[in-house]
């Protein structure tokens, strides 16, 4: 078949059900629906198709079967490992207008969902039916629970919540092979054989499509209040963590460097949290339910203080100040976008981030003592976003290029301390190269032959996570 006729037979098998959905071919369409944000490959699909139902899916992915046509799926576009790009003439299969809340039970604690689902949209609905649906992070505006659940993201609430993986219940699937799967039926226990919900969170789409999901919710959070610190050392992190959790709950543990809250700052939307300038900086966040859950915080920060491991403080008063101090660390990625940055995301055992930490910023700074690295991540789970900027007279190609070195050197130490290469972002394309570093070379064969069962001819998001 020609493009002409692809395209033509697209629009056929969308046009079913009184929901009829469309197929955009108008080249700024294109653009915009074959990247995600990591904006390294030319976006070149053939098609951009924005089914309504999971019928309509199951019919481009028997389509796509019959005449061999690569399909994408493409949630917000928010990924950083080039996941969902469409570079070789691929059909972007778009779940935008797949985003509607089908049905919800408040005994059940569970509301199902269509995959186009804002993850924002989701806590907001929590919030009106005064539950609490936990998973957060930066891109909560634009992401989609499809998406979300294709790379199991985390975010800045894993101490507490854990990641998307915790909340699903159950899910509705278009396999590889265009079957509809309904997997656990949204129970609580169903021990009978393979969970295949977890296979496809994770996965980034090279199974098959999620096309609707089932998630939990909990209660509402009571008075979040946080508590900003400056550290004394990178070490003292470590030490500021294990004090605080000896006497608290903690909701998110966060960190971030100077030269990081100094992008932020020069935004101007925020102030400094105090003047003492420190070269590490701490956000915790807890539950404040009483008074004296707030002594024995300030209790704990004391101790901290009097141990050297805490320069200063501040603790928020309001839901306004504590959203200005969220803003130091939830403005970085902003704040340093104009500067190109070359990013990682990593996580080894939260006891060794500091030395993992240390090893991997000597090493850049060594061969590169011209690059600017920034630091910050959710390092009370052990992940952290190593941020490399580039240099303002060095071309991007050139700057590319020697960041592939950067990543051999980066890897290898994340190999030695038994790490990963993506903590919460997926492999996609960009991280494909090194999946060895934390995969191993059985596991690769396992990962390629469940693909296999699921997508035999290899149509769904190919070459992504590893070449068949």
């Amino acid at each position: 078949m020609n493009s002409e006729q692809i395209i033509a037979s697209l629009k056929e098998r969308v046009a079913t059900d009184e929901a009829a959905g469309k197929v955009l071919t108008d080249p700024a369409d294109l653009e915009r629906y074959g990247v995600d944000w990591t904006r390294i490959y030319e976006p070149s699909p053939l098609a951009v198709v924005l089914p309504k139902t999971t019928e309509q899916v199951q019919a481009l992915v028997r389509f796509a079967n019959e005449h061999r046509i690569a399909l994408v799926p493409s949630g917000g576009r928010t990924g950083l490992s080039a996941g969902a790009v469409a570079a070789n003439g691929e059909v972007v299969v778009a779940f935008d207008n797949m985003n509607r809340i089908l049905d919800f039970s408040a005994s059940d604690r569970l509301v199902h969902c269509q995959a186009g689902v804002v993850t924002e949209q989701l806590q907001s609905f929590a919030g009106e039916n005064h539950l609490y649906y936990p998973v957060d992070f930066a891109s909560a505006g634009s992401s989609q629970l499809g998406g979300n659940l294709s790379t199991n993201a985390g975010g800045i609430k894993v101490i507490r919540y854990g990641m998307s993986r915790d909340w699903v219940a159950g899910l509705k699937v278009v396999t590889g092979k265009g079957d509809i799967l309904e997997l656990n039926k949204d129970l609580e226990k169903n021990n009978t054989g393979y969970d295949l919900r977890h296979l496809f969170i994770g996965a980034e789409g090279t199974l098959g499509f999620i096309t609707e999901v089932t998630m939990k919710l909990t209660r509402q959070p009571d008075n979040l209040t946080v508590l900003v610190l400056g550290l004394n050392d990178l070490g003292n992190t470590m030490d500021v963590l294990k004090t605080f959790q000896s006497g608290l709950d903690l909701t998110a543990y966060e960190f971030f460097s100077h030269q990081a809250m100094e992008y932020v700052l020069a935004h101007g939307q925020v102030s400094a949290p105090f003047a003492t300038e420190a070269p590490y900086y701490a956000l915790l966040e807890f539950e404040a339910t009483s008074d004296q859950v707030l002594d024995n915080a300030m209790g704990l920060f004391g101790e901290c203080m009097e141990n050297g491991w805490v320069l200063d403080g501040v603790i928020s008063q309001s839901e306004t100040q504590a959203r200005n101090l969220w803003q130091l660390r939830e403005g970085i990625s902003e704040s340093i976008a104009p500067r190109t940055p070359y990013k990682n995301d990593i996580s080894v055992v939260v006891s060794r981030v500091p030395e993992f930490l240390q090893e991997i910023d000597a090493v850049v700074t060594r061969h590169y003592p011209d690059f600017e690295i920034i630091w910050f991540g959710h390092i009370g789970d052990g992940n952290l976003h190593l941020n490399i900027l580039k240099p303002e007279d060095m071309a991007k190609a050139d700057f590319f290029e020697k960041c592939q070195q950067v990543n051999k050197w980066v890897f290898e130490i994340v190999e030695k301390y038994q790490g990963s290469v993506s903590a919460e972002h997926g492999v996609g394309m960009t991280k494909k190269p090194y999946l060895q570093y934390t995969r191993s070379d059985a596991e690769i064969a396992y990962l390629k032959g469940i693909k296999q069962v699921f997508d035999p001819n290899g149509i769904i998001n190919p070459g992504k996570i590893f070449d068949s």
